[in-house]
């Protein structure tokens, strides 16, 4: 009999499976592209603690080291944003000192705040001292057990000082249907309400949350001893409750959004009946539940484009769909692009513009394929190009 379940922050085994994908390839083992297929597998699973509301991964799997990726201007721009963003709140000063604790997805922050006169300290130093400003950047989703990875961040506190967290949270997951979001190796999957009780059971308090559109709502909150949400932190708290974020009903949701990928395969084929060519952009680990589950081969997408050279020549993992660099994706003059990562359509529409000059088209899952205006015609409309509309501030 299988051990059970239990959560990763309370260590509770009261829970059930809100989304279950089956058994899907680890996205961070990217085959060559001519290694035998097929790839191993493993369950992908969503189980929900009913203690704490912690949404989380249901098993452990064995990841290996990310293939490196080249950050989009659009995450390098956020995390600007991130770091200006708390540089007004008083957070950032020169002579403060600050602990980072990263994840594979995005570059560093601490340039940004040494830039600006604070003194960085490596969290995995035990002798250097307390932090005026501790900053997780997607971090805290690889760590399997969350309730040490908290304290840890909570003990690295100087005496009022502020814990800083950048993530995708649950209520944007579930608002948007982002069922493939779910992955080997991501942990746990935090609502604000949920990350709120947790952090307070570590002596600090939710204060400050700010919403961002990229991928479909990105968070930065703060924390720190004796703080209270303030306006905006409520705001967003009853928003994300409201959608029923530690409900497995609100959560189920995502299984229906799952269980929908068929109309990407319909639509594949339909465009292959067509004549039509078509290609996808962004290898990223989000791709590959969305490729697999759809039962995606070769014969409907000729291949995915990525700017990192450490994926190409790769393929995407459970399938023979190569990885090409964007040049040889255009090349191929696609009739259809498919973006994977839809808050790329600015600079990849602008990096490539022999897509649309040889009258290919990019589209975006909406959640059924869904063509963008061409260029020109959005900036005649006085939109920027790439826009795709719908980006919403919950209310």
């Amino acid at each position: 009999m299988p051990e059970p379940v239990r959560c990763r922050a309370c260590r509770s085994d009261r829970g059930e499976i809100v989304l279950d994908l089956g058994e899907q390839p680890p996205w961070d083992r990217m085959p060559l592209r001519d290694a035998p297929l097929p790839d191993p597998v493993a369950p992908l699973r969503m189980w929900l603690c009913r203690r704490c509301g912690l949404a989380q991964l249901a098993d452990d799997v064995p990841v290996a080291e990310e293939l490196h990726g080249v950050e989009p201007l659009a995450f390098a721009a956020q995390s600007d944003r991130s770091v200006a963003r708390l540089a007004d709140a008083g957070l950032v000063r020169p002579g403060g000192r600050v602990a980072e604790f990263g994840s594979p997805h995005g570059e560093s922050w601490l340039p940004r705040l040494t830039g600006r006169g604070m003194t960085a300290l490596d969290p995995a130093d035990p002798g250097a001292g307390p932090a005026d400003l501790v900053v997780d950047v997607y971090g805290l989703l690889h760590e399997p057990d969350q309730r040490t990875a908290l304290r840890r961040r909570a003990a690295l506190l100087a005496p009022g000082g502020t814990l800083a967290l950048q993530l995708l949270s649950l209520g944007t997951v579930l608002r948007e249907g982002q069922w493939y979001d779910l992955r080997h190796g991501h942990h746990a999957y935090w609502s604000l309400p949920a990350l709120d009780a947790a952090l307070r059971g570590h002596g600090i308090g939710l204060h400050r949350a700010w919403w961002y559109p990229l991928s479909g709502g990105t968070l930065l909150v703060t924390a720190r001893a004796g703080a209270e949400p303030d306006a905006g932190a409520r705001r967003l708290l009853r928003a994300e409750d409201g959608l029923g974020v530690r409900t497995a009903a609100g959560l189920g949701r995502l299984q229906a959004a799952a269980d929908g990928t068929g109309a990407l395969h319909a639509w594949l084929v339909a465009e292959r009946a067509a004549g039509r060519t078509v290609a996808a952009y962004g290898a990223a680990s989000r791709a590959v539940p969305l490729v697999c589950r759809a039962g995606i081969r070769s014969d409907l997408l000729a291949a995915v484009g990525d700017a990192a050279p450490a994926k190409q020549g790769r393929r995407m993992p459970g399938t023979d769909v190569p990885v090409v660099a964007p040049a040889e994706l255009a090349r191929l003059q696609p009739d259809r692009v498919v973006l994977f990562m839809p808050e790329l359509a600015d600079e990849v529409r602008a990096e490539l513009p022999g897509i649309e000059a040889a009258g290919g088209r990019w589209v975006v899952l909406d959640p059924a394929p869904r063509l963008l205006g061409r260029v020109a015609a959005e900036r005649s409309a006085g939109r920027s190009p790439g826009a795709h509309g719908g980006l919403r501030l919950p209310s």
